[in-house]
């Protein structure tokens, strides 16, 4: 049997600091509170074993990249220390407004992942799982008007699920990066019909 983690007053900090963050935004299309997300990834990232430190970098994950940039990274760094802040930060693909363009910076994102540790590994692969987890579920309800809220369309967007999973699973593939490619499996599937 192994050692059950406790998670303490930190998590809860991060928790209430994400909320704070992201509580006027939305999940692409879908109106789902965009805290669901975070919640997800930080759940996946606890039940593949993950550390508290993961477990927070999993609920600021998207903070940087899409909420203040060096700023928020600037508090993430006082409040929960150098690893979560360097891991949030390796998680995002950006950290300046306007972000670079989209394939740029997604090419960039890949390349850096090939070479991330653990931790980084672990939050973007209970990330990407997540984010292809609701794209397979719109999809089946939705059909191909889902690509449609994702920049890089349908080509673009199916292309960088495969390539972040590739990316990761060149590191050594876990159970998040074998169930991300199962579900990248069914979506390429269902869209290629």
């Amino acid at each position: 049997m192994s050692k059950q983690q406790v998670l303490g007053p930190r998590f809860e900090a991060a928790l209430a600091l994400a909320f704070q963050l992201h509580a006027k935004q939305a999940r692409k299309s879908s109106g789902v509170p965009y805290i669901s997300h975070l919640l997800a990834v930080a759940a996946l990232v606890l039940e593949d074993g993950g550390s508290e430190d993961e477990a927070i970098a999993a609920l600021l994950h998207d903070a940087v990249e899409d909420q203040g940039g060096q700023k928020t990274l600037d508090i993430i760094r006082a409040q929960f220390g150098e690893r979560v802040a360097e891991t949030v930060l390796a998680c995002s693909d950006a950290d300046t407004m306007p972000k670079p363009p989209w394939r740029a910076r997604k090419e960039a994102h890949i390349a850096h992942l090939r070479s991330a540790g653990a931790s980084v590994r672990r939050v973007v692969a209970a990330d990407k799982l997540h984010n292809a987890r609701t794209t397979l579920a719109d999809y089946r309800t939705q059909g191909e008007q889902v690509w449609d809220r994702f920049k890089g369309g349908k080509d673009g967007t199916l292309w960088y699920y495969r390539a972040v999973h590739a990316a990761l699973a060149g590191q050594g593939a876990g159970v998040l990066v074998d169930e991300l490619g199962r579900v990248l499996d069914e979506m390429e599937l269902l869209a290629s019909r």
